[in-house]
């Protein structure tokens, strides 16, 4: 499943068709692979190492991180992922990853650091908001996380038209987030 979503996003990118709204065949592809995940999840409970592998575990990871049509699932995922880091089943960093992703998407600052966007300002990427920005680091040691990447300073004012693209980007995404119910809008919290 994962090789699945790397080759039609290898695809997608080399066609450069990323970037943008979310393309519906890498939806398909998310949407199938977080049906079969649960299916796993309902036989076994969550993939750990124990039962996966090292290999299988990260598999598992890598598709409810992207099952971003699905805020219900990747809520409950985050509570099995957060018990098999405590039994000591997965790495930590697992539940961290998706923690700060589900805090995005719910337009509240991330405790990890490891969502980044685009700033339509200078099209740098950024981190998203920050919820200890003195502390981050500490937290990321915490969870086996090398330190924060440094932050890109301000740069230059991107041309209009690739801020304007940025910017429809973004509101189509805030869009699409409140359609599949993560919060009201995507950025109004901001």
């Amino acid at each position: 499943m994962r090789a699945e979503d790397l080759r039609v996003r290898s695809e997608l990118d080399a066609a450069g068709e990323l970037g943008g709204p979310y393309v519906p065949r890498m939806e398909a592809v998310h949407v199938r692979n977080a049906a079969r995940l649960r299916e796993l999840i309902a036989e076994h409970g969550w993939p750990g190492e124990d039962i996966a592998g090292e290999d299988g575990a990260k598999a598992a990871w890598f598709i409810v991180q992207h099952a971003v049509g699905e805020p219900e699932f990747q809520r409950r995922a985050l509570g099995l992922l957060q018990s098999a880091a405590a039994d000591g089943r997965i790495p930590a960093w697992h539940a961290a990853f998706l923690e700060d992703r589900i805090a995005m998407y719910e337009g509240r600052p991330q405790r990890f650091g490891s969502q980044w966007i685009d700033d339509p300002h200078d099209g740098r990427i950024r981190p998203w908001r920050l919820a200890d920005p003195e502390h981050v680091n500490d937290l990321r040691a915490s969870v086996g996380l090398v330190p924060l990447h440094p932050i890109p300073e301000p740069g230059p004012p991107l041309a209009e038209d690739r801020r304007r693209e940025l910017e429809e980007t973004r509101a189509w995404w805030e869009q699409w987030l409140w359609s599949k119910g993560w919060r009201p809008a995507f950025g109004q919290s901001e």
